[in-house]
């Protein structure tokens, strides 16, 4: 008999503090990132970063308010978002 089993984290809790953003995922595990590597969220009201869902995988985080996602992979990467070139 074979048991397949996900390796992938799968978050249950986020917190987001004022520097840092904390996802929870079911297996105990804490992953953190610094607020400033999302830009959208390091410029984003306290009560934007309030509003966040975990969608029904629960491989990611989404604040629609601000159209931000980070995945559990994007956090494990440890990579700052870029910001995007502004047309002139």
């Amino acid at each position: 008999m074979s048991i397949a089993i996900s390796a992938e984290p799968k978050i249950r809790e986020v917190s987001v503090s004022e520097d840092m953003i904390t996802a929870h995922p079911a297996d105990g595990r804490a992953i953190s990132m610094p607020l400033s590597w999302s830009w959208r969220l390091s410029e984003a009201t306290p009560e934007q970063r309030k509003n966040f869902e975990i969608p029904g995988s629960g491989q990611g985080v989404r604040w629609p308010e601000i159209d931000e996602d980070i995945s559990v992979e994007g956090m494990l990467s440890s990579a700052p978002a870029r910001r995007p070139l502004k047309n002139s």
